[in-house]
């Protein structure tokens, strides 16, 4: 794996910040938020410079019980392309259940979710990789996640479980060292543990990242400062495997860029402190086979009987944290809560994003309004869908539950995008509009 180098997440709102920072060897942008045909001039200049920059993916659903969309591995394929990238990202996780394998209705969890442990995921999850390894021009590196939940009767622990992924796959690792810290205080997994366990030869590249704690539960947030225990998890990392790359996550609550910089000096201190101990044995020795690709193309194929058993696993879960039906057996449940409220707000902040005018529209009272609508109703087509779903459940209740005109502007908006193209604003098009209005009133 060539070296990256020292990086830092690009994201629109730090853009100047970022291309201005001395030291940045290279950057990583979500993928879907990328247009191929129209790349923003930020990374444009930033690539005229040397810098690369990696495609990283949140939405292909690895360690779902479906096989990869086609679709999402041609796009992701695509983005590497025009980026001239020499990888791909992804995550050990699953984002969507139900459907036709499952005979239950298709559902969205808007993040990402913890693949059990189990050898039955383990085989899914194996073919999934092998899948999209072949539908991608460059090779693809995959990252362990944080977790709020547990699932019962796991077989694996989490370096174990990755370890003979990498072995029988031959795929890189994106070790998250916030992901383990968050692990550790969530569910009482040991980091030395897990980097113990690891197949650090086969690491791609490490994120970092801030969280906060609340009652007990951390949160990564990837909005707050980095914390001294993940710091030190990294400098535990450099100290068994140089890392060929090292990349600070924010995602929102942005700093200003003194702040930004001082922490990716953090992060470069903290390797510097690890490779200054280095031993050189441990892991990285032993794992050394899985460097080379031994074992990959190994083990059993997930048939549709193993696919459908973790596909009605994970609909049972997903059901219970978006829909409001019964907790599964065994799963703990002031977690499950915790969990679904964590995605109730993401869902909320995400459609926020994605349809900025709906909180200036409804003010301060969008968020308790979306959060209202979201219980009970699943997310099952996206955000976009689900902002024109939500403007449609405010415009379908209450007419006294807002103001005349804030209904007004509301209907507008949804008008305008619930079509398959935007409405024509030409003067006659717009007279036979209101025309229409009036007519439907009498």
């Amino acid at each position: 794996m060539s070296r990256l180098g020292t990086g830092i997440g690009w994201r629109p709102e730090i853009a100047d910040v970022v291309e201005g920072m001395p030291g940045i060897d290279w950057v990583e942008a979500v993928s879907e938020n990328l247009c191929p045909g129209h790349l923003p001039d930020s990374l444009l200049r930033l690539r005229e410079r040397g810098v690369t920059v990696v495609p990283h993916g949140v939405s292909l659903g690895l360690g779902g019980a479906d096989r990869p969309d086609a679709g999402r591995l041609a796009a992701l394929a695509e983005r590497a392309e025009v980026l001239g990238s020499p990888l791909v990202t992804e995550h050990i996780a699953f984002v969507r259940a139900g459907g036709a394998l499952t005979a239950s209705p298709s559902l969205e969890a808007g993040h990402l979710l913890p693949v059990p442990r189990t050898r039955d995921a383990l085989d899914v999850l194996c073919e999934n990789v092998r899948i999209a390894q072949d539908a991608l021009p460059v090779p693809l590196a995959v990252e362990n996640i944080a977790a709020l939940v547990s699932w019962p009767d796991e077989e694996l622990t989490e370096g174990q479980f990755l370890y003979e992924l990498a072995d029988r796959t031959g795929v890189r690792l994106l070790i998250d060292v916030a992901n383990l810290h968050t692990n550790h205080v969530n569910l009482g997994e040991d980091p030395a543990r897990a980097l113990g366990e690891l197949p650090l030869q086969a690491l791609a590249y490490v994120h970092v990242a801030g969280g906060f704690e609340r009652d007990g539960v951390w949160h990564d947030s990837h909005a707050h400062p980095v914390p001294r225990p993940v710091l030190d998890i990294l400098t535990d990392l450099a100290s068994r495997v140089a890392p060929p790359g090292v990349l600070l996550e924010r995602d929102e609550n942005f700093p200003e860029g003194d702040e930004l910089r001082g922490e990716v000096e953090a992060i470069r201190v903290a390797v510097e402190k690890g490779r200054a101990t280095a031993t050189g044995s441990g892991a990285a020795a032993r794992t050394a086979r899985t460097a080379a690709g031994a074992g990959a193309g190994a083990g059993s194929r997930a048939d549709d009987a193993v696919r459908q058993r973790l596909g009605l696993a994970q609909a049972a879960l997903l059901s219970a944290l978006v829909a409001g039906t019964p907790v599964p057996e065994g799963f703990d449940r002031v977690r499950l809560g915790v969990q679904a409220r964590a995605l109730a707000g993401k869902r909320a902040d995400v459609v926020g994003e994605v349809a900025p005018e709906l909180p200036v529209i409804l003010g301060a009272r969008y968020r308790p309004a979306f959060l209202a609508y979201a219980q009970g109703r699943p997310m099952t087509g996206g955000y976009r869908r689900d902002a024109l779903d939500f403007v449609a459940h405010v415009l379908r209740a209450d007419p006294d539950a807002v103001e005349p005109g804030v209904r007004r502007e509301l209907r507008e908006w949804w008008l305008e995008r619930s079509g398959p193209v935007p409405r024509s604003a030409r003067p006659g098009a717009r007279l036979a509009r209101a025309t229409r209005r009036v007519l439907l009133r009498r």
